[in-house]
């Protein structure tokens, strides 16, 4: 086969591949699609600039690659209703709070967490996290009784768009740009668990 054709075909495997996949696929598995002498990374290149146009990229998640609609689209796929793959599934107020804490502060105890929020974080949020695949068991603490840590999961990175935990936002220029004040944080965590009782 002529080498452009070759490159070609490879292309059309690794798209193929990408576009399949649930998860974001690592290039250890696409290297076994095209032999570990192409560069993945010269074909993703390829790819990217083949998809310009469509409403839908290759985007660099989780360690690896995966298939995503463009933003500028989000509200006609919010609009449509229809059922989307992956994602984050509809978290309360509180839960996500608590998932930020556990992306910044990993990995954490829930005791550790239920100081940072000044009420205790039940085992039902630790419970939703968990069956939401945002968050998982990380390694035991080295504090008395030895109690589970939590992190955050691939699909936590691939989720919200992330390749690692470097991507996310500072939390002191978050800070420093009025976005975010740990103060209001723990204010509005206590409303949220208040909330929360009464329902």
């Amino acid at each position: 086969m002529p080498p452009e054709l070759r490159w070609r075909e490879w292309m059309l495997r690794v798209e193929a591949v990408i576009f399949a996949a649930a998860e974001p696929v690592t290039r250890e598995t696409l290297s076994r699609v095209v032999g570990k002498a192409c560069s993945i990374d010269l074909l993703i290149d390829d790819l990217r600039e083949e998809l310009t146009g469509r409403p839908y990229e290759i985007v660099a998640v989780a360690g690896g690659w995966q298939h995503r609609s463009r933003p500028a689209y989000a509200d006609a796929i919010r609009a449509s209703a229809a059922p989307t793959r992956g994602g984050v599934s509809a978290l309360s107020e509180f839960e996500s709070m608590v998932l930020m804490a556990v992306g910044y502060f990993q990995p954490i105890t829930r005791a550790e967490l239920s100081k940072i929020f000044g009420k205790e974080v039940s085992r039902d949020t630790i419970g939703a996290l968990r069956s939401a695949t945002l968050i998982a068991s990380g390694p035991r603490s080295p504090t008395p009784g030895a109690p589970y840590t939590y992190v955050t999961t691939k699909h936590f990175l691939s989720a919200f768009g992330m390749e690692t935990l470097r991507d996310l936002p500072d939390i002191e220029a978050l800070e420093d740009a009025g976005l975010l004040s740990r103060a209001v944080m723990q204010e509005e965590a206590m409303v949220a668990v208040v909330e929360g009782e009464e329902e």
